[in-house]
């Protein structure tokens, strides 16, 4: 095992922290998840965080570097959150200078869902490939972009964020002011919202726990007629969002993770079938739409691999 191949993967989510150790393509450590809605603000949660890696660095002395998926907006050159979602108190934190003094080790910081999108590229369903957009589809949509061979951050560091796109210019207003983003339609709440509506209509009694996208899919997979109409609405959502994407980008592929993306041919099946109906024949082609090789490891996995390279490249 190579000493540089060994590092530590934290996936900072708005409700839990998993912190584990990867090497290569897998996590060969894993701590219990650390609850953020247990610690007021960061100190406390850094706390516990640094007592974790401590534990871990004990198992495996040969860690070289901590790689940080944060959601929200993250300056990447410098570590500095500039919005944390849905967790209070971070806008502004020097988060990579603080760990680093914390925990002893090299620390890089990136936005989550470009760590995943880093996973599949380098280590997944995207390996190999220098053009790619991988989208994340659970509570929101994450997105990460590879052009070229690089990773596409943008000027603010805030490339890559599919789901707040538009899909309808007079539509529902995202979070930040946004009107018509794609998260505002495929998150999990908005298609358990949509489904009770259509349930609703078709005199169908269901309860909002029926509508989770496991379920949804279920049933979809059973051939329940109401819930293969959501899915096919999800897909035609999804497809305008991604054609935008293929359009502006010309990827070789479109690689899906998340909750949401565990539905199976239910959800590729028509995604694929809207996706190329809008695409011109060299485009329609040439682009594959494959699921994501990660799941909910992806986030670490992606973040202590960009630990590597960065330990690689000092």
């Amino acid at each position: 095992m190579s000493e540089n191949e060994l590092a530590l993967g934290i996936d900072f989510g708005g409700t839990s922290v998993k912190i584990g150790v990867a090497f290569r393509s897998s996590l060969i450590d894993q701590a219990p998840p650390i609850s953020t809605q247990d610690f007021d603000g960061p100190t406390p949660l850094l706390d516990a965080i640094q007592r974790t890696v401590e534990e871990l660095k004990h198992r495996h002395p040969k860690i070289v570097g901590a790689g940080i998926g944060m959601p929200g907006f993250v300056n990447f050159e410098r570590g500095i959150i500039n919005t944390l979602t849905n967790v209070p108190g971070w806008d502004g934190f020097p988060l990579r200078d603080v760990m680093e003094e914390r925990l002893d080790l090299p620390v890089v910081v990136e936005n989550d869902a470009n760590c995943m999108a880093y996973a599949e590229w380098k280590r997944g369903a995207g390996r190999g490939m220098d053009d790619m957009v991988a989208i994340t589809l659970g509570t929101g949509v994450g997105g990460g972009i590879i052009s070229n061979g690089r990773m596409v951050r943008g000027s603010q560091f805030g490339a890559g964020e599919v789901g707040q796109t538009t899909i309808d210019w007079e539509g529902r207003v995202g979070h930040y002011g946004n009107k018509g983003a794609l998260e505002e339609y495929v998150g999990n709440q908005q298609i358990a919202s949509r489904a009770l509506e259509l349930y609703a209509q078709a005199g169908v009694n269901r309860s909002l726990s029926d509508c989770t996208p496991a379920r949804l899919s279920a049933a979809a997979h059973g051939g329940e007629e109401v819930a293969l109409q959501i899915w096919d609405e999800i897909a035609r959502r999804l497809a305008s969002a991604l054609m935008n994407c293929c359009w502006l980008l010309n990827p070789k592929a479109i690689i899906i993770g998340g909750g949401v993306s565990k539905a199976g041919d239910v959800l590729f099946g028509p995604l694929t079938e809207h996706l190329y109906a809008q695409l011109s024949p060299p485009f329609r082609e040439h682009l594959m739409v494959l699921p994501a090789r990660f799941g909910n490891e992806a986030g670490a996995i992606g973040a202590a691999a960009l630990a590597i390279e960065a330990v690689d490249n000092a």
